[in-house]
């Protein structure tokens, strides 16, 4: 199951959403062949993905930065678009876009030293926008806790949509996160589940003064945790699976 869209249309055109989008496809572009190279790519990640033995001892800080434009593969790539995509356009509406761009690198900046805090000794590549992203996704939680997620349901050749809360939904992948920085290794690479949980946390603490701005718990009670406008609506049609006549 995943996210696909959310209910919570946004009146100014996102330019920061979509230039982040753009650069974060051009960077992956320009290394995307090397992936399939072990030797080239593990040179390359090392000299522009964010290390924690090498930031740890000062070195190679730039890569703070950096990494938030790299990724793994296609679907690392994919997912990570889709969640700025979808949670991004929001979030640059009610900050601005200067504002928004500061709080995406702020956001950034901080998951990734949650992720050294967690293992600074570490020699394992860190690569992803998902630390930012994550923080973007905090401060929608803040501000729109009960806008509608339309989740994607696949069981086999079924599948499904279904609209959740933010809340729910927002809350429940971040949960996943911190069991799983506790339950899995920093040692053995894959996900970084910590830069994740410190990028969204992160994310709420410096939503706050909009959140505030906007008139706090007021602004809550005001629209009962959703957006200050009308749903964006979508229309759902079913399917037919043909049948053979025996």
């Amino acid at each position: 199951m995943f996210p696909i869209r959310d209910h919570n249309p946004s009146l100014k055109t996102p330019y920061v959403t979509y230039g982040l989008m753009a650069v974060n496809i051009v960077v992956f572009l320009t290394y995307w062949s090397d992936l399939q190279n072990p030797l080239l790519i593990n040179r390359f990640f090392y000299e522009w993905a964010m290390v924690p033995r090498f930031v740890t001892k000062g070195d190679h800080l730039y890569t703070m930065v950096s990494s938030m434009f790299l990724h793994g593969g296609f679907m690392h790539l994919a997912g990570n678009m889709l969640f700025l995509w979808i949670f991004g356009d929001n979030m640059e509406e009610q900050l601005g876009h200067v504002g928004y761009l500061v709080f995406y690198f702020a956001v950034g900046l901080a998951a990734g030293f949650a992720q050294i805090i967690t293992d600074p000794s570490s020699p394992v590549p860190v690569v992803g926008a998902s630390g930012a992203i994550a923080g973007v996704m905090g401060g929608y939680l803040l501000l729109f806790p009960k806008a509608k997620i339309d989740i994607l349901f696949i069981i086999v050749v079924f599948f499904r949509i279904f609209p959740v809360p933010a809340w729910i939904m927002l809350g429940l992948w971040f949960g996943i996160q911190l069991f799983s920085g506790v339950a899995v290794d920093a040692q053995t690479g894959g996900i970084a589940y910590w830069e994740h949980a410190g990028g969204f946390i992160a994310g709420m603490l410096f939503a706050v003064p909009i959140w505030l701005r906007l008139g706090g718990v007021e602004f809550w009670n005001e629209n009962h945790g959703h957006p200050p406008h009308p749903d964006a609506r979508y229309e759902f049609s079913k399917s037919r699976i043909p049948r053979i006549k025996r």
